[in-house]
């Protein structure tokens, strides 16, 4: 029996009858909104079945795919070569058919999921919500009802007319909302008959269209299982024939083991325990150690029988001397020590017996313990940006080019530190960097790539240097790409020589990488990642520096992708023509080592530039450390970061000397100058404040937002929370003048704020 018509003309009488009508219309509009729940909630455990059903067959088809087929001897017959290749071929056919799937499964929240749930939520939910107002209509009419039939008869003439008319009102009104709320409710019943059905259509047919693309694959793979069993039944033949032969074989090795066992006079091997001290315990590592008389060369190889015989990383080194270890030395029994010629430190190792302990120590040569309580310990040093460390960078590099630049995660995965150690120990020692063959299987690409990063860590200070490290993170944060190009290829060219011909040769190799990424799955991105907290880290690890972590990579991939234009080319001062702007270079003592001025520190961490300041840092003395002397042009000048309001006039006079200052022989103030240059530099400063009187601001004070130290008499020190009198802007770019304690002085711009 289907529902009851709702007439619009009943909605006037509001009868019982058709309160009972519409009733029925409300209960099944209910049962309806659940079933689409639930059939929702379904639909999306199905979706989330298919992906999990999906992955685990991808999972296993990469399975099939990485695995291979050794087969005994040196050659295959063509029927091991058909079922070794099975494998990748049934992976294909899984990946193919779950790439269909795929494609099901992204579709299939378009074609049912989001259907259903804009029509529960479009057309059921407004049904609901006209049935809120309709009861809430109702009540409200009933009250006024009721009211109003309560009035005294006795009451004015006007007072009755003026309750009709607001009953009147609200009937109306009541009416209204019975009727809209009647062709909702009819609306949505007759809208589900279409827009419920017609999504699980779609989502049929997508499936159906999945099962058929894999009938397609199994007529295509028809060809290649006829000859995969072909040479199944070929291969289970041959077999048969040989298994007795080599259970014959077999039988015999356990009568008579000895005469098959292997003895060799040069070599000596077996399982030994190694002693590994690890922060303030020491643990006992079994290895299986191989020792050969000739060439004096100790291989270890961690492995356990225990753990299910999993094989640990080989380590091998040439044997120096071995020393047995007297009981009362060490609480361990049958133990004995030995050094190595390219390994630092003293092994400690335990045989598994007397007899064991003998033999090894007859096969190296041993002898019995001297103490020397003066022994040296080798400490590994910092390394340098010298020639030794240019030939070893370059030599890596060239085996990693030439050997594994198509190796997946090349830079990502990491080799065994020891063995990183040992590698880099080796090549930077003259006495051994000649015998160090990386063309050789004995170093990984992952070992040799560790390698480089770890040299690039041991250096004293980064390779593109503490003091510039704040000037590439601002480069960085610039809106415009070019904007930020520009700024690194000039900060680049500001590096000491040696820096940036390590940093030419690193990031052209890791252009050469990010061009082989379609094998090693290394893009830009992912090299930025691994090397930009190593080219870039912090001088000291704060919270700030953690969180521009990310713009490290920005800058290393900026290097990347521009390394032409960055190395090859000299950067154009200013970004704009040579022969009109003078490039002001960072300011530099006379030595290498000293600490960061205040000028390279970190710039007001929560200032926010206006839109006008933005333009004015991209084309300003500050940030592109140049100054126009040809020809003067229209500028504004550049307000205090922490005061945006600055009067025009103490915008137009700075204005007015900046246009001023070509006819003046002026020496940049970052430019690289002797003592003497340095005594012109203040010199001039001074000149340049006395001789401009309007850009003065009378009772102008600022506050130190950080503490600096002055590297020349033109500067002033002072600390966090200083108060600055008569503040006002200086020729220097990127500096103010003021006046602390009777003394005149320059202060760094970002460093304080106007109070």
């Amino acid at each position: 029996m289907g529902l009851p018509a709702l007439e619009f003309s009943d909605c006037y009488l509001d009868s019982p009858q058709f309160r009972d009508r519409l009733k029925s219309h409300e209960l099944e509009l209910d049962k309806t909104n659940k079933f689409i729940k639930e059939l929702i909630k379904d639909g999306k455990a199905l979706i989330q079945a298919l992906k999990n059903l999906s992955t685990a067959k991808r999972k296993f088809a990469e399975s099939l795919n990485e695995f291979k087929f050794q087969c005994i001897g040196d050659a295959e017959t063509d029927d091991e070569i058909c079922i070794a290749k099975s494998l990748q071929e049934f992976a294909g056919v899984l990946q193919n058919l779950e790439d269909e799937r795929t494609r099901m499964i992204e579709n299939a929240n378009d074609v049912l999921i989001m259907p259903l749930e804009r029509f529960r939520k479009e057309q059921i939910s407004a049904a609901k919500e006209a049935k809120k107002k309709y009861d809430k209509e109702t009540e409200k009419y009933c009250a006024a009802l009721e009211k109003h039939l309560s009035l005294s008869a006795k009451k004015k003439e006007a007072h009755l007319h003026e309750a009709d008319s607001q009953v009147d009102h609200v009937r109306q009104h009541f009416y209204e909302v019975s009727l809209e709320y009647v062709f909702k409710v009819q609306e949505v019943q007759e809208r589900k008959m279409f827009d419920f059905v017609e999504p699980l259509l779609a989502f049929l047919q997508g499936l159906f269209t999945y099962y058929h693309h894999g009938y397609e694959l199994a007529k295509d793979f028809n060809h290649f299982k006829t000859d995969l069993t072909i040479s199944i039944q070929n291969t289970r033949n041959r077999f048969e024939s040989t298994r007795s032969e080599v259970e014959c074989l077999m039988r015999k090795m356990k009568e008579n083991p000895h005469e098959h066992k292997s003895i060799s006079h040069d070599t000596m091997e077996g399982y030994l325990f190694v002693q590994e001290k690890r922060s303030f315990v020491s643990t006992w590592v079994k290895y299986y150690c191989t020792y050969h008389r000739e060439p004096k060369r100790v291989t270890m190889v961690l492995f356990d029988q225990k753990s299910g015989g999993k094989v640990g990383e080989e380590e091998s080194f040439t044997l120096k001397s071995c020393t047995r270890r007297k009981t009362d030395s060490i609480e361990k029994r049958f133990c004995f020590d030995v050094e190595g010629v390219d390994r630092s430190g003293v092994i400690t190792m335990q045989a598994l017996s007397e007899e064991d302990r003998r033999l090894w120590m007859e096969a190296m040569d041993g002898r019995e313990p001297v103490y020397n309580l003066n022994r040296d310990s080798q400490s590994e040093g910092m390394v340098q940006l010298d020639v030794v460390g240019f030939n070893v960078v370059k030599k890596l590099i060239y085996a990693v080019e030439t050997r594994g630049i198509d190796e997946q995660g090349l830079y990502r995965i990491v080799g065994v530190n020891s063995r990183v150690q040992n590698l880099l120990g080796l090549a930077m020692d003259p006495k051994t960097c000649a015998d160090v063959e990386l063309d050789s299987t004995e170093w990984e690409i992952k070992t040799i790539t560790s390698a480089i990063k770890f040299y690039l860590r041991m250096l004293p200070a980064p390779l593109m240097t503490y003091q510039y490290q704040r000037s590439f993170i601002k480069a960085a944060k610039r809106d415009n790409q070019e904007a930020r190009i520009t700024e690194i290829h000039r900060i680049v060219h500001w590096l000491p020589e040696k820096n940036r011909q390590m940093l030419d040769l690193l990031t052209k190799h890791l252009a050469n990488v990010a061009s082989h990424h379609q094998q090693n799955l290394m893009t830009v991105a992912n090299l930025g990642v691994v090397f930009g907290p190593t080219l870039l880290r912090p001088q000291e690890e704060t919270v700030a520096a953690i969180m521009d972590i990310k713009f490290q990579n920005i800058v290393v991939e900026i290097l990347i992708e521009n390394h032409e234009r960055i190395f090859k080319d000299m950067p154009v001062p200013g970004g704009g023509p040579a022969n009109l702007q003078l490039n002001l270079q960072p300011r530099r003592r006379s030595t290498e080592s000293k600490a960061p001025s205040c000028s390279e520190r970190p710039l007001t961490l929560f200032h926010t530039p206006t839109h006008s300041q933005k333009v004015e840092e991209r084309n300003s003395v500050v940030v592109n450390s140049t100054l126009e002397l040809q020809q003067p042009q229209p500028a504004q000048a550049k307000a205090p970061h922490n005061n945006p309001s600055a009067t025009p006039s103490s915008s137009a006079a700075v204005n007015h000397n900046s246009s001023g200052s070509h006819g003046h022989s002026l020496t940049p103030r970052n430019s690289l100058t002797s003592t003497d240059g340095d005594q012109d530099r203040g010199l001039t400063a001074r000149q340049n404040s006395q001789s401009r009187p309007n850009s003065l601001i009378p009772g102008r004070q600022a506050r130190a937002l950080y503490a600096c130290k002055a590297e020349h008499h033109s500067e002033l020190s002072f600390i966090a929370g200083t108060t600055f009198e008569n503040v006002h802007s200086s020729r220097e770019p990127g500096w103010l003048e003021g006046t602390l304690d009777g003394r005149t002085g320059l202060i760094p711009e970002n460093y304080v704020e106007f109070v």
